[in-house]
């Protein structure tokens, strides 16, 4: 399996955008496997955000990662931006 996915126990192998709709969808509540893998990728993602607050743009999943846990942030200027960024570049992509 390449770079893309992580086996999680329980629920085999999931990339990240399949994690998050996983999650999103969990009526019981998400499992700890897999919300550890979430919080480590959201790690990452807030990791590339702070290291290019101005620039970098978030791929769908990443996005929907950080849109999952949005309520963490608050009014964050970086997740703002970067919100605003996904959109102006992602529009023309459905």
């Amino acid at each position: 399996m390449g770079g893309n996915t992580e086996y999680i126990a329980g629920h085999g192998y999931l990339s990240l955008g399949q994690a998050v709709h996983v999650a999103q969808n969990s009526e019981a509540g998400v499992e700890q496997r897999l919300a550890q893998f979430l919080e480590r990728r959201l790690a990452d993602v807030w990791s590339k955000l702070n290291a290019q607050p101005t620039s970098y743009v978030l791929p769908p999943d990443e996005f929907a990662l950080l849109n999952y846990y949005r309520t963490r942030f608050g009014d964050n200027e970086v997740v703002r931006t970067a919100t605003k960024r996904f959109w102006d570049n992602h529009k023309g992509s459905q």
